[in-house]
């Protein structure tokens, strides 16, 4: 069995399950330190519900791209890869801003999240509502961001990615396990840092997929309908990415080892255009700068090594 689609997810999930992880960790601290324990019943009620309503939007979306493909009759597959590109665009739009936020937001997020458990504790009423809210958002946040990245990368088979994502999780859950509740010390600026570049790397990626996905559905297009032929004014078998740069087909292939393990991870192509390596190198050098420049003088939480102080 084939498991290297189930990588990717697992990288992505493994980073954005471990924020969701600090968050949780933070507020059970806060609790704990206050002698609120009994409100970590909203905590979990938190944590199961954005779950269960990540897996809800993944089957929502996942039907709607069905229906769009049935609907689409005569045109299903224009439609359909038309589907992935913008899929893709959104998830790549996510993933990168959210990389960059947490960068230059990790130093304040511990007291934010502290500042508003002390505000709801004040108010005392709606302590656990407004604890199961804060939560709820956190694992939704980073569910919705991990089942964009599942449809947008996988429209097919989203088995080995689930049970990729479902590895990510039970990881970073285990992460945040050892550094709240046993206190184990745990690097979280290298491990921000290390995920980062693999996270940009994998939304490179991406890019060179959705750009794909938009040639195809005009190659089809023009195909179906001769009055787009003229859409088409890259030579050979690119439409709109113009010629042809890169062909590994015969050392490198992307369904062998090792150019699958890249390809899963990295979104390599054995074969690439002209209009997908100038997208690649832009996206690496706006996106990639800004996030190195962030990561300048910037501290994950208390410092290097992050440990629970009671």
């Amino acid at each position: 069995m084939d498991f290297t689609s189930a990588l990717p997810t697992f990288v992505v999930t493994l980073r954005e399950g471990f924020e969701a992880a600090l968050v949780v960790g933070i507020v059970l601290a806060c609790l704990k330190k206050a002698g609120q324990t009994q409100l970590y019943r909203w905590v979990y009620l938190g944590i199961g519900g954005g779950i269960v309503a990540s897996v809800m939007v993944g089957v929502l979306l996942a039907n709607t791209i069905q229906g769009l493909e049935t609907a689409g009759g005569f045109y299903a597959p224009v439609v359909k890869e038309i589907l992935a590109g913008i899929f893709g665009l959104v998830a790549i739009a996510m993933l990168s801003w959210m990389l960059l936020w947490m960068t230059q937001q990790a130093k304040s997020v511990k007291s934010e999240v502290e500042g508003v458990i002390s505000e709801a504790l004040i108010a005392s009423d709606g302590a656990g509502k407004a604890i199961f809210l804060l939560i709820f958002i956190a694992v939704l946040r980073e569910g919705f961001e991990t089942v964009l990245f599942i449809v947008a990368k996988f429209q097919q088979e989203w088995t080995l990615p689930a049970l990729g994502a479902v590895a990510g999780l039970t990881l970073a859950a285990v992460m945040g396990i050892l550094l709240f509740a046993l206190g184990v010390k745990i690097n979280v600026r290298l491990f921000f840092q290390v995920m980062g570049v693999f996270l940009l790397l994998i939304v490179g990626g991406l890019v060179l997929g959705v750009l794909k996905h938009f040639d195809s559905a005009i190659a089809l297009l023009s195909q179906l309908s001769p009055q787009y032929a003229n859409w088409c004014f890259s030579p050979g078998e690119s439409c709109i990415l113009g010629r042809q740069v890169w062909d590994a087909s015969t050392f490198l292939p992307d369904k062998e080892f090792p150019g699958i393990i890249l390809k899963s991870l990295f979104g390599y192509r054995q074969i690439l255009y002209l209009g997908q390596v100038i997208a690649y190198v832009l996206f690496l050098g706006m996106v990639g700068t800004a996030y190195f420049r962030s990561l300048m003088g910037k501290r994950f939480f208390t410092g290097k090594e992050t440990k629970l102080q009671n």
